[in-house]
């Protein structure tokens, strides 16, 4: 199927001014370092005395002495912060590097993980804040809604029906997770946007394949709850189904990857750069092993940024252009899943894609937590 070219015309990134290495829970929390393998992240990622079972057990068996299972760093909102703040950001900043207006946008598409309001979504409220007349709706497919929503801008574009779309997205873990909940400590803050529009030649999206995660959904759970002052919050909770990620993810990646190279009629040798979403500091080790790709072909952000959901998508691609390690008509796949949600993994072509300035390397704000 021959199809129009379209695809991301800029990404910006946005990050919270905390940043947070691991000393500053060995300080506050000695006691949880003490007990940690008792704790709620050792028994999300953990052998339990039984010897690795696939790739995925391979890659991680290495991080299982370490109470932080290989995060290094993660930032933080503060108070004054939230995601309506860092998505406003990396909204304006994707379209100034894209030299539009929000007049320009026909549609904005937003996935908050998670949002700001109980039983809403951030669209409306993003919308209201950027001063957009045209359409706003959320999409919701957890830690896999960047190729999802990518794929869904791609497909309205080029029906016709919008010419320029933005993408937000958004992840914010430390405002559902409890900082004791040793869960927390391999999670992070931040949001990215992108615009959608028509390309030149054959750049754009080539082929895209999405399946559910169904098989996650006892993965985390959600409830409600009081704060000190008696506002309701969300707070969410690591269920029974840790294991279940380390049994699916092999099969979630191959099907999503092999599905959109066959999609895009070409071929794995073909695919230049992969950029796989990052939620462990293994998992790109884990995926250049089951695909069989050298790993000078794809980029490593866990370092940076920790877990930061969908967004570790859009921040690897960002990444990959700032450091040239993707040029202009690459051919590039990208991946993300997310429990209860989708796995997807998209093809394509790269544009001339203009990068907004990027938050962390412009801002003084930023300041280290011991």
């Amino acid at each position: 199927m021959v199809h129009s070219p379209v695809g991301i015309r800029s990404i910006a990134l946005s990050f919270p001014t905390i940043r947070r290495t691991n000393n500053y829970y060995v300080e506050k929390y000695p006691e949880l370092i003490a007990q940690a393998e008792q704790k709620g992240l050792a028994r999300m990622f953990s052998l339990t005395g039984t010897p690795p079972a696939n790739e995925f057990d391979m890659e991680m068996l290495p991080y299982l002495s370490d109470p932080f299972r290989g995060t290094i760093e993660r930032w933080v909102l503060s108070h004054e912060e939230s995601s309506l703040t860092l998505e406003y950001c990396a909204a304006t900043d994707a379209l100034n590097a894209a030299k539009l207006s929000i007049n320009d946008i026909d549609l904005m598409i937003v996935a908050s993980v998670w949002p700001e309001q109980i039983g809403f979504g951030n669209a409306a409220f993003l919308a209201r804040k950027l001063g957009l007349v045209g359409a706003a709706w959320n999409l919701d497919g957890t830690c896999g809604s960047t190729p999802v929503v990518l794929q869904t801008a791609s497909a309205l574009v080029r029906a016709g029906e919008y010419r320029n779309v933005l993408v937000v997205i958004s992840c914010s873990y430390s405002r559902v997770f409890d900082e004791q909940d040793t869960v927390s400590w391999f999670l992070g803050d931040g949001a990215g946007a992108f615009v959608v529009s028509s390309m030149e030649g054959n750049q754009g999206i080539l082929g895209t394949k999405t399946v559910h995660t169904g098989a996650l959904c006892e993965v985390v759970s959600a409830e409600l709850t009081k704060d000190e002052q008696g506002n309701s919050r969300v707070r969410m909770q690591t269920g029974n189904g840790a294991k279940a990620l380390r049994e699916t993810a092999a099969e979630f990646l191959s099907i999503c990857c092999e599905g959109a190279i066959a999609s895009a009629g070409v071929t794995l040798e073909q695919i230049d750069f992969f950029l796989f979403n990052t939620p462990t500091a293994w998992m790109t080790r884990f995926c250049t092993r089951l695909l069989n790709i050298n790993p000078e072909r794809t980029i490593d952000l866990y370092p940076l940024y920790a877990n930061i959901g969908p967004v570790l998508t859009v921040a690897n691609l960002y990444h990959a252009a700032h450091l040239g390690k993707i040029h202009e008509n690459d051919l590039v796949l990208i991946y993300g899943s997310g429990a209860a949600g989708v796995a997807s993994a998209s093809v394509m072509r790269w544009g001339n894609v203009a990068l907004a300035l990027h938050p962390l390397e412009s801002s003084k704000l930023a300041k280290t937590v011991f």
